[in-house]
């Protein structure tokens, strides 16, 4: 089992400018590979492997003496990156899907790089060692399980850094306390709606910092652009936005854990959430939800509690009545479910959560 562990770092003003120093010369190799990449293929139709840009890092390292400055494998990493924004870039052509074509990145758009073996260590709880930067001060406030992999540090908008363990570990959940199932769902003018009756009010992240938000970014609209001004305003909005993406994450992460800690079956629907964000009435409304964050979240905890994730197909969930099995047309603004066979009346999302707890049930045999 594959796990990740993320913890703040607290690096000094000279770590700091090293760790900026290696993010750009990340960013550097990034893009000459980019560029050698797309040269290749317009200049001799030849598609370079992995390999051929690995040689050629050799001699850009002999040749740009700040590279000789950033451990070889983190570079190495970079190239493993670029490659698969190329292979994810063929997939997509030959699925049919509109594909974009591998970037270059701009000043300040590489913000992170990886230890993919070696050259990382945790010393203790309050201090871990990279490779060409040191010591470095950290939040250990959790235990490290299992052999780590990989080590990533990122630098967020605000400034923030943090680093990422990836780890692997042989772990043997022990068999969930109980069988209760549940079927949820998910929809915007409740957060999530249970079938044993309850329901979860929609926080609406985005509307609680809307003003915030709208406040700070006509500040930083009265600053020229790249100004001291238009910097110090831009920082003001990227804190607004982490704000409201910390307070997403903390909410979605304590339901998911109650979730799975009463729960041995949990159902949702399957929802094809990339088709549901064209609508442009209640796009800015599902993206601030996050129901795929939910579903993920859930997974993940359930996979180390041994509770069971079902998705099942959303077709005629919301029309079906769930006690005579009568399709009832409605619309979205209809939020009763009036069945004219059985005489049933209760709140639309109440009845499609018990369609997918039947659904869920009925997939697990």
């Amino acid at each position: 089992m594959r796990k990740t562990y993320r913890y703040r770092l607290y690096p000094s003003k000279a770590q700091m400018s090293r760790l900026g120093d290696t993010l750009e010369s990340c960013r550097w190799v990034y893009n000459e590979t980019v560029a050698l990449r797309k040269t290749s293929w317009e200049t001799n139709e030849e598609s370079i492997s992995l390999y051929t840009t690995n040689k050629e890092l050799t001699q850009w390292k002999k040749d740009k003496q700040e590279l000789k400055q950033v451990h070889s494998q983190v570079l190495q990493n970079v190239q493993v990156r670029v490659d698969l924004a190329y292979k994810a870039f063929f997939r997509r052509i030959k699925s049919g899907e509109t594909p974009g074509y591998p970037r270059f990145k701009g000043k300040g758009r590489y913000d992170s790089f990886t230890y993919p073996q070696s050259g990382f260590e945790i010393i203790d709880d309050r201090t871990i060692k990279v490779s060409k930067i040191g010591e470095i001060k950290a939040k250990i406030h959790r235990a490290v399980i299992g052999n780590v992999k990989t080590a990533t540090i990122r630098r967020y908008p605000t400034g923030k850094w943090y680093v990422c363990f990836s780890t692997e570990c042989d772990l043997m959940p022990e068999p969930h306390k109980n069988d209760n199932a549940i079927g949820i769902d998910v929809g915007i003018s409740k957060f999530a709606t249970l079938s044993n009756g309850s329901y979860i009010p929609n926080p609406r992240w985005v509307k609680q910092e809307e003003k915030s938000l709208a406040k700070a970014q006509r500040k930083m609209s009265k600053f020229a652009m790249g100004s001291d001004g238009w910097l110090k305003s831009l920082k003001v909005v990227q804190r607004i936005y982490e704000r409201t993406s910390n307070r997403r994450k903390d909410f979605t992460h304590k339901l998911s854990r109650s979730l799975v800690d009463n729960y041995g079956i949990i159902v949702f629907e399957d929802l094809n959430i990339k088709d549901m964000v064209q609508n442009n009435h209640l796009a800015k409304s599902i993206m601030d939800v996050a129901w795929r964050m939910l579903i993920d979240t859930i997974k993940n905890k359930a996979e180390c509690a041994s509770s069971k994730v079902v998705l099942v197909n959303p077709a005629y969930t919301s029309q079906m009545c769930s006690r005579c099995g009568t399709i009832v047309k409605k619309e979205l603004k209809d939020r009763i479910h009036k069945c004219n066979c059985c005489n049933l009346e209760m709140d639309r999302d109440f009845n499609a959560s018990i369609n997918i707890l039947r659904l869920g049930l009925q997939s697990l045999g």
